[in-house]
């Protein structure tokens, strides 16, 4: 191709989107995007407005400022002509994401880099809109420029658009996030705020006018008119009494959120940039990114909406999935293990939010505690998939994996451990007996701890890479009611299962999470993480299921120490 050629194909339609009533269902008509003489359709970008005129309710911190979440301004980036598709790559423990476009046209794909250093992280694309505030006297009051998650909670504007958009619901961004897909379907919009993990702004009660643009280098890169959008707004004074169905404090965790704690992605002034902010008092490492509450259900018109998820013609951006359903029954005939379909490949990663507690749930007081988080992935071809049946009378499951063809059909299935129900608390599920295995290692790399969980309860909480090949950017199983049978210990049978390009993160606070090291002396160790530890899972290769984290024991009984390595020091394999 061409330079000429190149440079059409990328310029994008500057055609000007007329305003959308998203809420009334209204559609703009929007010119079709440009054409590249090679068949390619690039994306026809536009920033839109729901609602000439907004209401945004004022909420309290503890400490009485008052501050506006912006997800209320209606704002959206809509998409004609072909669909935005960005695919984000960093290498473990690096800083440096390598951001890429991709322009498909049914068969081909055209792929365009973005500047290096425009994007720090996987959260999304920072300073890709700016809100100004402009009071009464026509002087701005507060500017905000706001990071732009294309998975955010969305909307179709074009009744022809597909009814279910494929790309991923959240722009994860932990730190051992390595690949993300963010993407806007032809004929759909996007809010252009991250919602509760947007930066609020403390905004007086008044009438304003919010001007809100699109920042000129995105302009520039996307093809997207110097077209801002204004909107009148009328800021509130928060509710006497606090609403009990909704809680609007930034950064808080879907209620989704599995059983793993994550920490919200900050917009471009916010604290939390995922691994552009690591150095902690405990360790060097954030954990991964929150499922998001999406703006639409913190509203309390909408906070008893049933239709969480997504379905036919509607998303609410969180990360809320079904349940997915074991076989009707356990498999009959001998266990049959395919050579040629895909697998799974379980990864372990190193762990993480490492610290020393003297006090932890359900274990004896005064004792020394090492805890720590830990995620366990899937980078093969095939989804992990175990389906478990009750034994007769017994709190105990047999345990069989299941494998498919290219085609998704399946194609045989294996014994592979148990199930077991375990009653304590934070957890009130069933858990798969043969997932992972934590080990403390000394300096040498011999064994002087191995923890007592031996259990795990198979969630997709996390993204890892979803730019893998046959990644499931939209997996079922994302929370513990729909993935482990929570509060169901009379379940007769229970499907887990690991998609591919997810992992499964445990939190440092849960039982099990932790090696009793009171009496081991201080000095140099490394926390080995083995995914697949007794071999009964098939899957790809099991050279790449360990994983180490060197760290430093110090101070003295009651008050110790740890000082993990960087993550560049980790060694996995």
């Amino acid at each position: 191709m061409s330079t000429t050629s190149r440079k059409r194909l990328w310029a994008g339609g500057l055609s000007v989107a007329a305003a959308v009533a998203l809420a009334a269902g209204l559609v703009a008509a929007v010119p079709g995007a440009e054409r590249s003489p090679g068949g390619f359709t690039a994306p026809d970008i536009s920033l839109v407005v729901a609602s000439p005129e907004v209401t945004l309710q004022q909420w309290e911190d503890a400490d009485g400022r008052r501050y506006v979440d912006l997800g209320g301004l209606g704002a959206y980036v809509g998409v004609e002509g072909g669909p935005l598709e960005l695919r984000a790559t960093r290498a473990l423990g690096a800083e440096q994401v390598r951001v890429q476009q991709f322009v498909h046209d049914g068969v081909r794909v055209i792929r365009k880099d973005l500047p290096a250093g425009l994007v720090t992280d996987l959260g999304g694309l920072p300073g890709f809109t700016e809100i100004t505030f402009i009071g009464a006297d026509g002087e701005a009051v507060a500017t905000s420029r706001e990071t732009f998650c294309p998975n955010n909670a969305s909307a179709r504007i074009d009744p022809g658009a597909v009814p279910v958009p494929r790309y991923p619901e959240q722009c994860h961004d932990g730190p051992f996030t390595l690949g993300m897909v963010w993407g806007v379907e032809k004929g759909w919009a996007t809010n252009t705020s991250a919602g509760l993990t947007s930066v609020p702004l403390p905004l007086a009660t008044g009438r304003y006018t919010a001007r809100i643009s699109v920042a000129e280098k995105y302009r520039e890169l996307f093809g997207i008119a110097d077209e801002p959008q204004t909107v009148k707004v009328n800021v509130t004074p928060p509710d006497p009494a606090p609403n009990p169905a909704v809680d609007p404090a930034p950064g808080r965790a879907s209620a989704h959120s599995a059983h793993s704690a994550h920490s919200a992605h900050s917009g471009d002034s916010g604290a939390l940039s995922g691994a552009a902010g690591r150095g902690t008092a405990e360790d060097s490492s954030y954990p991964p990114a929150v499922p998001e509450v999406p703006h639409a259900l913190k509203q309390p018109a909408r906070a008893a909406l049933k239709l969480l998820g997504d379905g036919p013609g509607y998303t609410d951006g969180s990360r809320f999935a079904p349940r997915a359903k074991a076989a009707a029954a356990r498999p009959a005939g001998p266990p049959v293990v395919p050579a040629h379909v895909p697998k799974p490949d379980l990864r372990a990663l190193p762990v993480w939010d490492i610290a020393v507690e003297t006090e932890r749930r359900g274990e004896p007081e005064g004792r020394d505690h090492l805890a720590f988080a830990s995620t366990t992935w899937n980078s093969g071809d095939s989804p992990l998939v175990v389906d478990g049946f009750r034994q007769s009378g017994k709190p105990l499951m047999d345990a069989y994996q299941y494998f498919y063809d290219a085609r998704g059909r399946q194609a045989g299935h294996a014994p592979t451990g148990t199930m077991e129900w375990d009653p304590r608390v934070g957890h009130n599920h069933w858990h798969f007996t043969d997932f992972a295995a934590y080990r403390l290692l000394t300096e040498d790399r011999k064994e002087a701890l191995r923890s007592d969980k031996e259990a795990f309860c198979l969630v997709n909480t996390d993204a890892v890479d979803y730019t893998l090949k046959r990644a499931d950017w939209r997996p079922s199983g994302t929370d513990l009611s729909s993935a482990c049978g929570q509060g169901e210990p009379q379940a007769l049978s229970i499907r887990q299962s690991l998609a591919v390009g997810s992992g499964d993160t445990y939190s440092r606070d849960l039982p099990g999470q932790s090696f009793d090291i009171t009496d081991v002396p201080n000095g140099t160790y490394w926390i080995q993480v083995v995914a697949n530890p007794s071999g009964r899972l098939h899957e790809k290769s099991l050279a790449n299921n360990n994983a180490y984290r060197k760290i430093v024991l110090g101070g003295r009984p009651g008050a110790r120490t740890v000082t993990a390595a960087p993550l560049g020091a980790d060694l996995t394999g």
